[in-house]
């Protein structure tokens, strides 16, 4: 199964340094993966990034939401046009998001930045069997309003499933009216509201550490505050 090449089908380009990367495999036997787990992707020589999922496990390509790195990195080369792109998909690792095991419960989606990635990749296999679940919330946080991803996909589809989108900025500027801060914080209201709460996270390990606390203090078990990594 592995390794196995992909190539690259398109690219979207949602900030100037945030871009969706689409992927099929080479590969006869397509691999398989939980929803929100992690690729490990290699490139010319480069060095290899570990990547979430961001499409569901019943998406016809594979899409990586990447934040451009170093050049000596594949998160560097891939937004070089001028090189070729011979991308590997070494392993797949992490446990995913298994949110087959939380039918009938209301599901909150917290996460940051690119962040957003495996919590997309989990509420799009949702999507697939919506009446299974209860509550769809996503709690979204970015830096500025220019860094938000998916907002055409949000207000589309998103909507006709009945998501719950609450986002907020921590560096406010004077074209956002909504909350700012951070994303843990649009927490406290909401938790009491709903029945059977799930909560899957994404993030930096700090924000990670944080809003674990924050939930645990809401009242979560923490069988219940669930991350892909």
């Amino acid at each position: 199964m592995y390794p196995t090449s992909l190539s690259i089908t398109r690219i979207q380009k949602h900030t100037p340094n945030v871009w969706s990367f689409f992927m099929v495999s080479q590969s006869a036997r397509r691999p398989e993966f939980t929803a929100g787990q992690v690729a490990v992707l290699d490139m010319g020589g480069r060095q290899g990034v570990y990547v979430a999922f961001a499409s569901a496990p019943e998406d016809p390509e594979f899409e990586f939401l990447v934040k451009r790195g170093r050049m000596a990195s594949v998160s560097g080369g891939l937004f070089d046009p001028h090189i070729a792109k011979h991308v590997v998909l070494r392993e797949i690792v992490g446990p995913g998001f298994p949110v087959e095991n939380h039918r009938g419960c209301d599901l909150v989606f917290v996460g940051m930045g690119t962040g957003l990635a495996p919590l997309r990749s989990a509420l799009r296999h949702v999507f697939h069997n919506r009446d299974d679940y209860g509550r769809l919330v996503v709690l979204y946080g970015a830096r500025t309003v220019e860094d938000f991803c998916f907002e055409d996909e949000m207000l589309t589809e998103w909507k006709q499933q009945g998501v719950e989108l609450r986002q907020v900025i921590s560096q406010p500027n004077g074209e956002w009216s909504g909350p700012t801060g951070y994303v843990q914080s649009l927490l406290d209201n909401l938790v009491p509201t709903l029945a059977c709460p799930v909560a899957l996270v994404c993030g930096s390990q700090e924000m990670i550490e944080q809003t674990r606390e924050r939930l645990a203090v809401l009242g979560f078990a923490p069988e219940l505050i669930l991350t892909n990594y």
